[in-house]
């Protein structure tokens, strides 16, 4: 199958959280972000991200505009979707899904059954069932399960994370206290570096304690040497 575009690998890196060291706290019912995402330092993509709370459910849609040479390749926008419940632990997704256009059926689709612990991916006509693995998120969720979870005491968070295509396993190292100039201003900020195997790809999340653990700069360096990132333009947070 041809790779969906940057934003999966971009946000792929942030996986689930394995939330037994850390402790859930109130987030916001409302989220409205705005990214750019460029590769090796060219822009290719405006990102517009919407987390909405109602009850005890949540949802959250994230559509990628090509932009520059990448609208030449690609003029149909990305849109993913993840949608589930709130619980003490934080988000429980139930489904998530990445397709081109609303009329267009999912090129990758997650179904979380978690009375029965497996989930189903669903990649193109292709069908599996794998184990589900407590706490698992999906590539969008994991972005908003950051704002309900302490990691200012954490050093290290192991992760768990279907893109719809697989279920994969994570490590990240946690530094606090790094300063980044973002378009937001110069904001104190926590690092997550991957903990990778030779030949893998490097991965980084930049995270803002004072916008609710959200992300406001992310890196991915693929093996062959391409560069992606996506950096935050606007956040607007609402209780």
């Amino acid at each position: 199958m041809r790779r969906l575009p940057y934003t999966t690998g971009l946000l792929a890196m942030c996986a689930c959280l394995a939330l037994g060291s850390a402790v859930a706290r109130s987030a916001p019912r409302a989220v409205k972000a705005s990214y750019v995402a460029s590769m090796n330092g060219m822009t290719v993509g405006a990102i517009t991200e919407a987390f909405e709370a109602e009850g005890r459910a949540y949802r959250i849609v994230s559509e990628t505009k090509p932009m520059g040479l990448a609208a030449f390749v690609q003029r149909q926008p990305l849109r993913y979707t993840s949608r589930g419940h709130i619980t003490t632990a934080g988000l429980r997704p139930a489904y998530f899904e990445g397709r081109r256009a609303p009329a267009d059926p999912p090129q990758v689709s997650a179904e979380f059954d978690w009375v029965n612990g497996h989930i189903q991916l669903k990649n193109h006509d292709r069908v599996e069932s794998v184990p589900l693995i407590a706490g698992t998120q999906d590539r969008l969720s994991i972005m908003y399960q950051y704002m309900f979870v302490r990691l200012d005491k954490l050093r290290q968070v192991d992760f768990a994370m279907t893109n719809g295509r697989k279920l994969d396993h994570y490590r990240y190292r946690i530094t606090p206290d790094v300063e980044i100039d973002t378009p937001l201003g110069r904001l104190i900020t926590l690092h997550l570096v991957k903990q990778r195997d030779p030949g893998d790809t490097h991965a980084e999340v930049w995270l803002s304690p004072q916008h609710q653990n959200l992300a406001v700069k992310m890196l991915i360096i693929e093996r062959d040497g391409r560069r992606y990132e996506q950096v935050v333009q606007s956040l607007e947070l609402r209780d």
